[in-house]
């Protein structure tokens, strides 16, 4: 079969390649679940991949099958598989169990090896391929009804996670009840993660960089959220007139914006650390402020990463509901279509080109013709 691939370590490696089909006999005792990749949603990461920043191939390849980002359609299972049939529609889940306790019991998203497996990312292979095979533990079922937006569940389910311990976490005060919420980053995981708080009843205010009127903060507004320009008005400035922030949640990428939000975040408020910062960026921080702010406001900041079936079911439900509540938002989200795997050059070109993607996903087989007719009609009708 086709797959796109790079090989980890050198740079621009990403290319077309014929791997061996994955079997449901690849899976331990029958039970095997063989899916046809229908879409893959790509992003930062396997930009970053194909720049050689991180990224290993599975023992005994020289290359890694890159994207992570799964929705596809049962073709085949083993003889002891119960919880799918040919035709079901689904996602995967991207990190695999370590040797870890967390993993053991199914928490493998919250690893304390130093190795650990991330299919399309790190010693396991991904799903920009025509197949996969897995076992039914990481893949989670997808309503037909959600077949045109099913490859946002990985990206849903990484601020479900965020927001779903930060509600845990938050038992500790017994009666938190948070209004109002601030969302750092306007991308698809900004825009994903404030239709899961206005599905939650708060008022959320969702920073990006750009002057609005444009599709990101369009998209904002219509979830009844405000949008807020860094450009017009600083975090610190916003906080004082749409604040106190209960709960914040960053996904910019920028340390920068990181320490700007723990000094703008509300008393018993909680702070939600999504971005992944690799570079050796130095910066100039009010320490003693934020630490004595922390400490009398009994604040909480904490990081999260990946994601297990949990969230990806959340993220199900939440998708579904959201849909019903905002019939056609989440399809805008999906802006830019690659069709085909032989198209990766054009893939790789908008994840690195200067532009108004919001997702990217590649085509890999079509959707079926008559659920996705079913489906447009319903949300004609919604509409």
């Amino acid at each position: 079969m086709k797959a796109i691939c790079v090989i980890p370590g050198k740079k621009n490696s990403a290319h077309l390649r014929d791997v061996p089909k994955p079997r449901v006999a690849d899976m331990p005792d029958g039970r095997g679940v063989l899916v046809k990749v229908l879409r893959v949603g790509v992003d930062g990461t396997d930009k970053e991949i194909n720049a050689a920043e991180y990224g290993a191939a599975p023992k005994g390849d020289d290359y890694l099958i890159i994207g992570h980002e799964s929705f596809g359609i049962v073709e085949e299972v083993g003889e002891n598989v119960t919880e799918f049939h040919p035709g079901d529609y689904v996602v995967a889940t991207v990190r695999r169990p370590g040797s870890s306790l967390y993993d053991r019991i199914g928490t493998y998203d919250m690893t304390t090896d130093d190795v650990y497996f991330e299919r399309g990312i790190n010693l396991r292979h991904g799903y920009l391929a025509e197949y996969y095979v897995d076992t039914p533990e990481y893949i989670v079922k997808v309503p037909v009804g959600l077949m045109n937006i099913g490859v946002l569940l990985e990206p849903m389910s990484v601020a479900e996670k965020g927001i779903i311990q930060a509600y845990e976490i938050q038992r500790r005060l017994r009666v938190w009840r948070p209004r109002k919420a601030a969302v750092m980053g306007s991308g698809t995981l900004g825009l994903l993660a404030t239709m899961i708080l206005r599905l939650r009843g708060l008022e959320v205010t969702t920073f990006g960089r750009k002057a609005s009127p444009y599709v990101n903060s369009e998209l904002v507004e219509a979830l009844g959220a405000r949008y807020v320009s860094t450009l017009d008005t600083s975090v610190t400035d916003a906080a004082k007139e749409y604040g106190p922030f209960d709960l914040m949640f960053e996904g910019t990428g920028s340390s920068a914006v990181v320490f700007e939000s723990a000094a703008a975040l509300g008393k018993n408020g909680v702070l939600i650390l999504s971005s992944i910062t690799g570079g050796g960026k130095k910066l100039e921080v009010p320490a003693d402020k934020i630490n004595l702010d922390f400490v009398l406001g009994n604040k909480v900041m904490f990081g999260t990463v990946n994601a297990n079936r949990e969230y990806f079911e959340a993220g199900v439900k939440d998708l579904a509901q959201g849909s019903a509540q905002f019939p056609g938002w989440a399809e805008r989200l999906l802006t830019n279509p690659v069709n085909g795997l032989e198209n990766f050059e054009e893939m790789m070109n908008i994840l690195t080109s200067p532009g108004n993607a919001i997702k990217v996903f590649v085509n890999v087989h079509p959707l079926p013709s008559n659920e996705m007719d079913r489906t447009r009609k319903q949300a004609a009708m919604a509409n």
